[in-house]
């Protein structure tokens, strides 16, 4: 299974750098309010590029609304009726930051220029009258940076959710192990999120306990499948095999550098509040809090869900024995939230992969749209 995920691994990459890293160039938008100047302007970019145009700021900031997506890169007279090039790009600015602004200017008063760049976030400013040839290359430079940047957002983009399609990926085949288990991590992480939400987490840390959720048994690939789906109940030795999953899990993990950071969270989610729980004996709050809130879930998911030696339990069933064992195995406050929380573990379990997209953050992450 571990060469299938390198494998996968692998053909994302290939599609990132193959597919992804390209020439992004999109149209430029010329902004003036001479008609003779635009048309200079025009004649000087049409063969090359995509070209727009608006006769002052206003319309300039309608224009760039409507084809936000594909303009690169602007050029903008300064002084016009309206609206004038400063505040345009400016305006355009707090919109995207990344789109490359260029502005002409018939005024070489320091203090406005400066203004300007510094408000603007602008490129570069050229006086009037200009050299067509000399704006070229201002614009080709320009153009050059405007790819750079979008390539790389498209490559973190890409990367992002290559992360997400390969620990998904991961999580499902670690469940196909045993048909039993089918789904189980997801639910796992889904149980975990909503806890984890509940009680004021940020998002960095809940995009970790996400993906710490995904993971947590993927020690198990290391356990023999007849020990893993026996159907009775497992001989002394057999669990103490079975206890190593937490330990196999960190190793695994430890030495993914994006994932290290989690690896002792997978670690001791077996862990108990009393200190009676595996590998260590952690006690209280020497176990992570990202463990102890996975441990509720798992544990949860474990007895609602059917297993090769006995059906699955009532969820008010699974819900009274979370409560039971609340300050005993389960951090006594976290095992409060996920009893108040029952009514909507309740709904995710009766709809797992619909509430999995409200609450993923991996998920998020990896569909941003990138301008």
């Amino acid at each position: 299974m571990l060469n299938l995920e390198k494998q996968l691994f692998i053909d994302g990459m290939d599609d990132i750098l193959c597919s992804k890293v390209q020439n992004n160039t999109g149209a430029i938008l010329l902004v003036d309010d001479e008609i003779n100047n635009l048309q200079l302007l025009k004649r000087t970019f049409h063969r090359k590029y995509k070209i727009l145009t608006a006769s002052n700021g206003l319309e300039g900031l309608k224009v760039f609304e409507e084809n936000r997506d594909d303009i690169a890169l602007i050029v903008s007279d300064h002084k016009m009726p309206v609206m004038e090039g400063t505040e345009f790009l400016e305006k355009v600015n707090e919109i995207a930051p990344d789109v490359v602004k260029i502005l002409l200017t018939g005024f070489a008063d320091v203090e406005i220029l400066t203004d300007a760049v510094n408000k603007c976030n602008l490129f570069q400013y050229m006086l009037k009258p200009f050299e067509p040839e000399e704006l070229s290359k201002v614009v080709e430079l320009g153009m050059n940076k405007y790819n750079l940047t979008n390539s790389k957002a498209l490559i973190l983009k890409d990367l992002k959710e290559l992360f997400y399609k390969t620990i998904k990926s991961i999580s499902s085949a670690l469940d196909s192990k045993d048909p039993y288990t089918h789904g189980h991590s997801l639910r796992v992480t889904l149980y975990s999120l909503i806890l984890a939400k509940e009680i004021g987490l940020d998002d960095k840390l809940l995009e970790e306990i996400e993906t710490a959720g995904l993971l947590h048994d993927i020690g198990k690939i290391a356990i023999p499948q007849n020990i893993l789906c026996k159907p009775g109940k497992l001989t002394d030795e057999e669990f103490a095999v079975m206890r190593l999953h937490p330990n196999n899990s960190e190793k695994l993990i430890l030495s993914i550098k994006k994932l290290a950071g989690i690896s002792s969270w997978l670690k001791a989610h077996h862990e108990r509040w009393d200190g009676k729980g595996y590998p260590d004996g952690l006690k209280g709050e020497e176990i992570p809090l990202s463990s102890r809130i996975v441990a509720i879930a798992d544990t949860y998911d474990a007895m609602t869900s059917t297993r090769s030696y006995r059906m699955a339990l009532d969820h008010k069933v699974a819900i009274e024995e979370i409560q039971k064992c609340s300050g005993s195995q389960f951090d006594p406050n976290l095992a409060g939230k996920f009893i108040e929380l029952e009514a909507v573990i309740r709904a995710a379990k009766e709809n797992p992969e619909e509430y999995y997209s409200k609450y993923s953050y991996l998920q998020k992450e990896s569909n941003l749209k990138i301008v």
